[in-house]
């Protein structure tokens, strides 16, 4: 049974470390360093151990630009995407292109490969306060991204609500005036209405990242599923052949995560993501520099 490579939930391959990957596709193996136990190991990467690639990013425009999909695909590997975009603000989120420009990169990948193959992620979603006891959020776009998704075939979004991890907590706290806010359970199950509301007519179904207490909450209220950002069922009903149904082991099972058996391959550290958002639970360069 072949593999699939998760690149990467840990840095921004296709944004930043194309080439690196390239290398790797080149030599059949990946060293990856596991990043609890700093130990290192190898991980297959040729054609007859590798089933799927599943990217993901918040700027596929050095991945498109460089006809990598192409090139993989070329090679023999199956492709799955993950494609993050929220509402344009620098505030948040402030390295990355307009949300014009990635919202043309969304268009390329569908022209491209099969829109059932692209996940849109619209996360997380994000309350805070920036120098005003008035509470905002990040869903300004929201509307906008949608509609352009639906009319490119785009079938789903996941979504989640910040979780405020230490290294997010030193980091806000470097910013005067700026704080995010945790709100109520009821506020946060009115959002997801309205995102169904929006989502439904449109044929896109909302899934919930690693939200177990909320699902539980709104899922005999809402139309709402538990996201599995690696589906290997729905990769296989792609691409054919077989791949492992079982859970991921390494992610979040008690928290929700859905994601079936994957290989990360990216590094938290030694591949730093340039997008240095404020809300990442990884490690940008912002922190790492």
């Amino acid at each position: 049974m072949k593999s699939v490579l998760s690149a990467s939930r840990r840095t921004d391959i296709p944004a930043f470390y194309m080439d690196w990957f390239m290398q790797g596709i080149r030599k059949g193996v990946f060293e990856v360093v596991n990043p609890f136990r700093r130990d290192i190991f190898r991980v297959p990467a040729t054609v007859a151990d590798v089933h799927t690639i599943v990217f993901w990013s918040k700027n596929f425009g050095p991945f498109i630009q460089g006809n990598y999909g192409q090139r993989l695909q070329d090679e023999g590997y199956h492709l799955f995407f993950n494609f993050t975009l929220n509402s344009e603000s620098k505030l948040l989120e402030p390295e990355l292109p307009s949300l014009s420009d990635r919202l043309n990169q969304l268009a390329g990948l569908c022209r491209h490969h099969d829109p059932r193959s692209i996940h849109w992620r619209f996360d997380p979603i994000c309350f805070f306060r920036d120098g005003t006891s008035e509470i905002q959020d990040n869903r300004k776009d929201f509307v906008k991204i949608a509609d352009k998704a639906a009319r490119l075939g785009v079938k789903r979004c996941i979504t989640s609500f910040l979780d405020m991890y230490p290294k997010i907590v030193k980091r806000t706290a470097r910013r005067p005036g700026f704080s995010f806010v945790d709100v109520a359970m009821e506020r946060k199950i009115n959002v997801l209405g309205d995102m169904v509301r929006i989502l439904e007519p449109m044929g896109i179904s909302l899934h919930l990242c690693c939200e177990k207490g909320l699902l539980e909450k709104v899922r005999h209220d809402l139309p709402i599923e538990k996201s599995a950002c690696i589906p290997n069922n729905l990769i296989m009903n792609i691409y054919g052949g077989r791949v492992s149904l079982g859970k991921d082991s390494g992610q979040r099972l008690q928290a929700g995560c859905g994601c079936m058996k994957s290989v990360d391959i990216g590094s938290y550290d030694r591949q730093p993501c340039h997008h240095n958002c404020v809300f990442c639970y990884a490690n940008p360069a912002c922190d790492t520099s």
